[in-house]
């Protein structure tokens, strides 16, 4: 019997043969920045299961498919998110079911409500709506317990406030074996699925209501998430898993939420694992079998982390408070990044943990402009703020430590038709590459006031380089606190053991952050 999302694929696969007999070209074509029409992009991909992945202290390779091969270019990455998808369920969540048969439901100016019907078995819960001001539709961001990011600045910057209840869904609380709220009223007292995941699947069957309502009211093209604690950790699922979902916002998520797995046990004071996994059922039962070995699992939330990707992210951690784990939150948003970077959208990640006060869940005056900036990026499309990264000297991650792959150069695939005519006979002249070695390297600077983060690019000339030394002169009064991918000796940098060979016209990157001001031009760089 087919599933709805084999189903799915199924008409996906039959429309492409139709169009491509009928000579329509099908192309992909959403934008960096925009989120996706449909909660899950990559139903029609095949998914293999994990096999036996080997126990790893280091973060597993986001770019490595399961088959062991890597994606080379941006289109492979719907499928590799798919595969990651599977994984995070399988081990992390527990399964996140897709659209019910039926669900229907009502939007006003002042409230949601959802009704939904699967299987025999049916439910209801609601979610109130506080409108801005001006004539709508709004753009909107679901707040999860009505704890996250400012909501008068929400409003205020032009969006409106759906403030979701996810206890209604999964109720805290309960015992595993007994699961309550809407989504086990649907699947079952017994499901195996942990509650983030089904407070994800309510917040998407918001959208579904609001995708029906016509959009008089509410825009379902132009939604947000946010929430903080326990609900960011919600957050964290419902944006990573809804691919509608624009602009994912979690605060101070802590264990289950964005920091990594395999960090938390080194990370001195963090909630452990096996707490994260026995104070509330968060996390689905499978995970029971890795809260005391992280690093057997095929995955880590760097993984969660790029399944948002090219979508807006803007994590906001607190390093004032041990429990949170902000350094393993450091690490997953830094690794997560490399995604981002490769798929060409890494202005769309924003990293924040350089806070002063250190009262959990707070309103921080350190956060309100970049989130204003944020919804008119990603949900009014008004602005263009790039993302950036401040990551208090307090709980500051190495990514170097704990990775041992490298991000690849992915290509766009072909963007020109073939030739319709014969080429000429002669071809036109070409520059060669330049036929001795070397190697240059150039700078790009996230700067914010008192600090900055620096990502160093390492290019190989005409030939390939088996070692390099890279000089980056820095402004008076700057220095390096952190750096990851190199070694360092004052400002010289040269290659760790697995990123010194670079093929000729070929990349690597390194990176540090740093006080003061960022290095601007006079890098240099030796090759062996």
């Amino acid at each position: 019997m087919l599933t709805r999302s084999h189903l799915r694929a199924v008409v996906v696969a039959f429309l492409a043969v139709v169009l491509a007999v009928a000579g329509v070209a099908v192309a992909r074509t959403t934008s960096l920045a925009a989120a996706a029409a449909v909660e899950d992009d990559g139903t029609d991909c095949p998914v293999p299961g994990s096999g036996s992945p080997i126990a790893s202290s280091r973060l597993p390779d986001p770019f490595r498919k399961v088959a062991g091969t890597r994606i080379t270019s941006k289109s492979d990455w719907r499928c590799r998110r798919a595969e990651i998808k599977e994984l995070a369920e399988r081990h992390v969540y527990g399964d996140k079911p897709g659209k019910p048969a039926s669900v229907t439901g009502t939007v006003s100016s002042s409230g949601i409500t959802v009704n939904v019907a699967h299987n025999g078995r049916s439910a209801s819960f609601s979610a109130s709506v506080q409108l801005p001001s001006g004539t709508g539709p709004f753009p909107a961001v679901i707040v999860l317990g009505g704890f996250g990011a400012d909501t008068a600045t929400i409003r205020a910057t032009g969006a409106a406030v759906i403030s979701y209840d996810p206890l209604a869904v999964g109720r805290e609380g309960t015992p595993r074996t007994n699961k309550q709220g809407a989504f086990y009223s649907i699947y079952g007292a017994t499901s195996s699925t942990g509650l983030l995941a089904a407070w994800a699947w309510g917040a998407s069957r918001i959208i579904d209501v609001v995708e029906q309502s016509g959009g008089s009211i509410l825009r379902a093209d132009a939604m947000g998430v946010t929430g903080c604690s326990r609900y960011g950790k919600g957050a964290f699922a419902v944006g990573a898993f809804d691919q509608r979902i624009a602009l994912t916002m979690p605060i101070e998520s802590g264990s289950a939420g964005v920091p990594i797995l395999r960090g938390i046990p080194g990370e001195s004071g963090a909630q452990p694992l096996s707490s994260a996994y026995g104070e509330q059922p968060w996390l689905g039962d499978a995970f029971s079998a890795y809260t005391g070995n992280p690093s057997s699992l095929p995955i880590d939330t760097h993984e969660v982390v790029a399944m948002v990707a090219p979508r807006g992210l803007f994590v906001m951690e607190n390093p004032h408070i041990d429990w949170l784990a902000a350094r393993s939150g450091s690490v997953a948003a830094l690794a997560g990044a490399e995604v981002y970077k490769a798929l060409g959208a890494g202005e769309n990640i924003t990293y924040w943990s350089d806070v002063s006060d250190g009262t959990h869940c707070a309103s921080r005056s350190e956060w309100r402009t970049p989130l204003q900036q944020h919804i008119q990026k990603f949900l009014l499309k008004t602005g263009n703020a790039a993302g950036t990264f401040r990551i208090s000297s307090r709980k500051a991650g190495n990514l170097a430590e704990w990775r041992d792959w490298q991000t690849p150069t992915l290509t766009d695939g072909p963007t020109t038709p073939p030739p319709t005519s014969q080429p000429p006979t002669t071809p036109p002249p070409t520059t060669p590459p330049p036929a001795g070695g070397g190697c240059t390297a150039s700078a790009s600077v996230n700067q914010w006031t008192g600090g900055f983060v620096a990502t160093i690019r390492v290019t190989a000339g005409g030939q390939p380089v088996s070692g390099w030394t890279v000089t980056v002169p820095l402004p008076a009064g700057a220095a390096v606190t952190n750096v990851w991918n190199a070694n360092r000796s004052g400002t010289t940098f040269t290659n760790v053991a697995y990123n010194g060979s670079v093929a000729a016209g070929q990349s690597t990157e390194f990176g540090f952050q740093g006080t003061g001001n960022g290095p601007g031009s006079g890098l240099t760089c030796a090759a062996g």
